[in-house]
């Protein structure tokens, strides 16, 4: 059975917990809730969406462009696509933002296969999905909502997805991307 976006999954890890409440072509909005000290474990980049966290309750540390950025209950903080950041919950209180990603592109089918793999609990030490597998995926479904590691230039990021794809396609990783997404 597909993965339901709009149900919660929780990173047990990083302290995240994603729940989807809407999604059409002009956004994917979700529910991001962060415990004390959780994070996002990978600076990463959205080549082709903007992604806007609403803090609902706490305060979010931003590290975005080279600068640190808080918000706090009632504010809102905007990384434009291209833009490298890392959020983290960095009080002993409970971080609740809305987050949307625009457009919405397929970021629903990529939030199925992310669920998929925390699910699966096919993490790292540091709370971070299989890379290997979510490249796969998201050249599987000719992903959009490009999202790629900080660290790693897109020429090497553009040759990865292509190297994860052929393992993926010989260890059998289609069988994972339609449990994840049904299709």
């Amino acid at each position: 059975m597909a993965i339901n976006i709009y149900e919660p999954c929780t990173n047990s890890i990083t302290g995240e917990t994603f729940r989807t409440i809407s999604f059409n072509k002009e956004a994917l909005v979700m529910q991001w809730t962060v415990q004390p000290k959780g994070h996002v474990p990978l600076e990463h980049i959205h080549l082709n969406q903007d992604e806007v966290f609403h803090v609902k309750q706490g305060e979010i540390e931003l590290f975005m462009g080279g600068k640190t950025r808080i918000a706090k209950e009632g504010e809102s903080i905007t990384v434009l696509a291209g833009v490298a950041h890392v959020a983290s919950n960095n009080k002993d209180t409970v971080l609740d933002c809305l987050v949307e990603y625009r457009p919405g592109l397929d970021h629903n089918v990529f939030m199925q296969c992310f669920m998929g793999l925390m699910h699966d609990d096919l993490l790292d030490k540091k709370g971070i999905i299989n890379i290997p597998r979510i490249g796969y995926f998201m050249t599987r479904m000719k992903a959009k909502c490009l999202a790629c590691p900080n660290n790693i230039p897109p020429f090497v990021f553009t040759l990865a997805l292509k190297v994860f794809y052929l393992i993926g396609v010989l260890n059998g990783w289609n069988k994972l991307y339609h449990k994840y997404t049904g299709l």
